[in-house]
C-alpha cells in the first residue's frame, strides 16, 4: 500500500509536471522552428527583390536562421527548468572570441556587404581600387576578384577597397582623352593646329559635345607643347588614344612638322676643349 501511493505522489510531483514540460518544449521547439523558417524565407524574398548578390542573400539568412534557432532551443530548454541565464553568457562570451578572432574577416564581410549595396563598382567593369587596376571579375562576401590588362588574376580583401579611393573608369557612359603633342620652335603653330584639328575631326568616335580641346599649354625647352583632348565613349577610350598618337605622328612627318626630343647646347667660351686661348697644347 505504502509503495503504491509513493507511486502515485512521484506521479503527481514528478511525472506529471515533467512530462507537460517536455510536451511543451518540444512544442515550442517545432513551432519555433516553424515561424523561424517562415521569417527566414521572408527575408530572402525581401532581399531578393532589393537585387542584392546572391551570395550575400545567402550568408544574411544562413545567419539569421542560426540565430533564430539559438532563440528556440534556449526558449525550449527554458520551458524544460533548465538555467539558461549562464547558457546565454556563456554563448555571449564564445561569439565576442570568435568575433576578436576573426576581426579581419568580418571587416572584409561587411565592406563587401556595402560594396554590393552600394554598388561603387559591379562586375565587368574597369577599376582601379587599393593601387590595382583591372576588371572587374567578381565581388565576394570577403574578397573581390579583379582581372589586370595583361590577364592576371588579383584577389583584393574589400576591407582594403571600401577603406581606399575607388576609382570607376567604366562608370561614366563618356570619357576625356589628354593627349601632350609638342612641335619645334620653328614650327608653324597655326598649321600644326590645323593638323590636329582635322584628325580629330575625321574620327567619328570622337563627340562633338563636348567640343574638343586643342592648346598650346606649355613653352617648354625643346619644344611647343600642344594639349589634344577631345571626348569619346568609354569604351573607344583606348582605341581613339592609340590612333590618335599614330595619325599625330604620320601626319606631323607629312607635313615637315618636326616632333622634337630633348636636347642640349654646349657653348665654348675662350678656350678650346684640350687647349688653352693662345693655341697650345695642355701639359
Amino acid at each position: 500500500m505504502l509503495e503504491t501511493v509513493d507511486l502515485q505522489q512521484l506521479t503527481q510531483e514528478y511525472l506529471v509536471p515533467y512530462s507537460i514540460a517536455l510536451v511543451q518544449a518540444i512544442l515550442i521547439f517545432v513551432i519555433g522552428r516553424f515561424v523561424a523558417g517562415l521569417v527566414v524565407r521572408l527575408i530572402s524574398k525581401l532581399l531578393e527583390r532589393s537585387k542584392l548578390d546572391e551570395m550575400l542573400i545567402d550568408f544574411i539568412t544562413s545567419i539569421l536562421k542560426a540565430l533564430l534557432l539559438l532563440v528556440v532551443i534556449v526558449a525550449a530548454l527554458n520551458e524544460l527548468g533548465v538555467d539558461t541565464t549562464s547558457l546565454v553568457a556563456l554563448i555571449g562570451a564564445a561569439g565576442l572570441a570568435i568575433g576578436l578572432a576573426l576581426q579581419g574577416s568580418l571587416q572584409n564581410f561587411s565592406a563587401g556587404s556595402l560594396l554590393v549595396f552600394f554598388r561603387p563598382i559591379k562586375v565587368g567593369e574597369f577599376v582601379e581600387v587599393a593601387g590595382v587596376s583591372g576588371v572587374v571579375e567578381e565581388i565576394q562576401i570577403f574578397q573581390t576578384q579583379l582581372r589586370t590588362g595583361d590577364n592576371k588574376l588579383v584577389i583584393v580583401p574589400n576591407s582594403q577597397i571600401y577603406g581606399s579611393v575607388i576609382t570607376n573608369y567604366s562608370r561614366k557612359p563618356t570619357r576625356r582623352v589628354d593627349m601632350v603633342f609638342g612641335i619645334g620652335y620653328e614650327d608653324d603653330i597655326d598649321r600644326a593646329r590645323e593638323v590636329m584639328q582635322g584628325i580629330l575631326d575625321a574620327d567619328e568616335r570622337i563627340l562633338d559635345d563636348p567640343a574638343p580641346t586643342i592648346a598650346v599649354s606649355e613653352l617648354a625647352d625643346s619644344s611647343v607643347n600642344f594639349v589634344v583632348r577631345p571626348w569619346v565613349g568609354t569604351d573607344d577610350y583606348w582605341a581613339v588614344l592609340f590612333d590618335t598618337t599614330e595619325a599625330v605622328k604620320k601626319a606631323f612627318d607629312a607635313e615637315g612638322i618636326s616632333i622634337p626630343y630633348p636636347q642640349m647646347d654646349v657653348h665654348l667660351d675662350g678656350a678650346v676643349a684640350g687647349g688653352d686661348a693662345s693655341g697650345g697644347q695642355p701639359n
